[in-house]
C-alpha cells in the first residue's frame, strides 16, 4: 500500500480538498483507494459519505496516532492530516507515509506557518535521512496575482521542490459538497484543472511505482 500524507501544520490550506481529489483519481485509476481521516471533525469520512453510489468506490478509514493500524496490501491511501498536530504525532504520520504532499496558500501567514512547518519536518529522521519525500503544492493561485508571485519566491528558498500550482477555483467547493471530484469527470471537461495536477500525479505515481518495483525485487 502506497501511503501519501497531505499535511500543514497551518490550517485553512486545502489539505481535505487535496485528500479527496487524490483519493478519487486513484480509485478512477482503478487503484484500491483509501482515504484516512485523523481529524476529529471527520470531514474526509464525511465527504466520502456523500459520494454517488455511482462512483468509484474510496474506503473511509478513521485513523489515530496513539494507535496507527494503516491497511495492507496493494493500493493507494491518502492520509487527511489535521492542523495543529503535535511533534510525536506527527512523527507516527511520517513514518507511516511513503511521501508527504504540503499545501499553502498565497498570503503571509502561510509562509510563516510553513516555514516553521518544514523546519520541523526536516527534523525528523525518516525526511532528514530522505526517506520521505516531500512534495510542495501552491493552491488557490489567481494567476499573475502579487501573492502568486510572492509565493513562487518564498517557494523557490525551500529546499522541497514545488510541484504543482493549483488555482482558485469554483470546482472545488462544489466538489466538497457533492462528492464529484475533477477525476470523476469526462477528460474533456476542466481539462485546464486537470493538467495543473499532471505534475504532482507523475511525482507520486513514480514513487509508487519504485516502491512496487522495491517489493516485487524483495520477494523475486
Amino acid at each position: 500500500m502506497f501511503i501519501v500524507a497531505v499535511v500543514n501544520l497551518k490550517g485553512g490550506c486545502g489539505k481535505t480538498t487535496i485528500s479527496t481529489q487524490l483519493a478519487a483519481r486513484y480509485a478512477a485509476a482503478g487503484h484500491r483507494s483509501v482515504l484516512g481521516d485523523l481529524d476529529r471533525q471527520q470531514s474526509a469520512i464525511q465527504w466520502v459519505d456523500r459520494r454517488p453510489a455511482r462512483l468509484p468506490i474510496i474506503e473511509a478509514m478513521e485513523l489515530d496516532t496513539d494507535a496507527m493500524v494503516l491497511p495492507f496490501g496493494e493500493g493507494r491511501m491518502v492520509i487527511d492530516v489535521p492542523a495543529g498536530m503535535k511533534r510525536k504525532a506527527l512523527e507516527v504520520v511520517v513514518r507511516g507515509s511513503d511521501a508527504l504532499v504540503v499545501p499553502l496558500l498565497p498570503s503571509s501567514f502561510d509562509e510563516r506557518g510553513t516555514e516553521r512547518f518544514v523546519e520541523l519536518i526536516s527534523e525528523l529522521k525518516p525526511v532528514r535521512k530522505g526517506r520521505r519525500p516531500v512534495a510542495m503544492v501552491a493552491n488557490r493561485i489567481r494567476p499573475r496575482s502579487a501573492p502568486a508571485r510572492a509565493l513562487d519566491t518564498f517557494l523557490a528558498g525551500l529546499e522541497y521542490p514545488a510541484v504543482a500550482r493549483l488555482s482558485d477555483a469554483q470546482h472545488y467547493v462544489g466538489a466538497a459538497t457533492s462528492g464529484v471530484t475533477l477525476f470523476d469527470l469526462p477528460p474533456t471537461r476542466l481539462r485546464n484543472l486537470r493538467e495543473e495536477w499532471a505534475p504532482l500525479l507523475a511525482f507520486l505515481d513514480n514513487l509508487a511505482g519504485l516502491q512496487e518495483q522495491s517489493e516485487v525485487g524483495a520477494t523475486g
